[in-house]
């Protein structure tokens, strides 16, 4: 079963352009599945130990995302056996996804975002200006913390101000990046401790990440978590805000401002505009003012 496994992680990979964040997910629910069916042989696995499977990880109060995770990958495995040949008939087809509950999503109003990207000294020539960096750049571009992350120099054109962002699936993308974001970027590269704490042959790819820690080193996804917490306290905001709530934001401030659906999905990153359109529900206050300005009887 582990030889599939690692077979199938290895599709993933290679053919899929999976992320490394999505592999280990799949890894590690898979593995969950191996060790509940004790090593039984993939011909023999049925639809029952599914549902038995199932029933454990209720017990275990999951929520009903975190089931539709699991089973999707599980799903996702049984038919790339099936397509390879080592088993017959896929058992997995059977399997209903939980009924998820849609929510909407939090983000900032535009005086939050501004108290937010303004929280930061940039005094502090180094970690104040590089914080204000990161937050106008999550802002103006919408990005994954993923893509704000593997950001490189070479990736920005000042003069055309756009940046290349590396999206899910390794996909490429081109994003406009305002003026503000750009100066702010500016003013940290002049700072920036490119080559403190590198070793002699370090890799390239560290020494050319925009955003680096102390150590001269590309900072990762829990480090942009941890510097918004750390300035969010300084500001009014009561809201836990998180890298994607700055997402969220861009993408309900430039609906609210009159853009269109397809273009925020362009500049989202998003596959399918059903993803996108979930922000159609959060812009009732331009609705609002549209109704306000239009109907006779306002």
């Amino acid at each position: 079963m582990n030889r599939y496994l690692e077979k199938f992680l290895s599709y993933l990979d290679i053919e899929k352009n999976y992320s490394p964040h999505t592999l280990l997910n799949y890894k590690l629910d898979l593995i969950e599945f191996i060790e509940f069916i004790e090593d039984k042989p993939l011909e023999k696995v049925e639809y029952n130990d599914f549902r038995r499977f199932l029933a454990q990880l209720r017990t275990r109060q999951f929520k009903p995302r975190t089931l539709a995770r699991k089973l999707s990958s599980i799903r996702s495995l049984f038919k790339f056996l099936q397509r390879e040949g080592h088993i017959k008939e896929n058992p997995a087809i059977l399997l209903m996804t939980p009924k998820l509950d849609k929510t909407l999503p939090n983000f900032l109003s535009e005086g939050e975002m501004t108290e937010l990207i303004e929280a930061p000294k940039t005094g502090d020539k180094k970690a104040g200006q590089r914080d204000r960096a990161i937050f106008e750049t999550l802002y103006s571009c919408g990005l994954r913390v993923s893509e704000l992350v593997g950001l490189n120099v070479e990736h920005i054109d000042f003069i055309g101000n756009v940046i290349k962002v590396l999206g899910k699936g390794k996909k490429e993308r081109i994003v406009p990046i305002g003026d503000s974001a750009l100066k702010e970027i500016r003013a940290y590269l002049a700072h920036r401790p490119v080559k403190e704490g590198v070793k002699p042959g370090g890799s390239l790819r560290e020494e050319r990440a925009v955003f680096l820690n102390k150590n001269g080193k590309r900072l990762t996804d829990r480090s942009i978590r941890n510097i918004i917490n750390k300035h969010i306290l300084q500001t009014s905001i009561k809201n836990k805000v998180s890298p994607h709530v700055v997402r969220h934001s861009f993408a309900t401030h430039l609906l609210n401002r009159g853009a269109d659906l397809r273009s925020v999905q362009e500049l989202l990153g998003h596959v399918n505009l059903s993803t996108t359109q979930i922000y159609t529900h959060i812009t009732t206050e331009r609705l609002k003012s549209v109704y306000d300005k239009a109907h006779p009887h306002a």
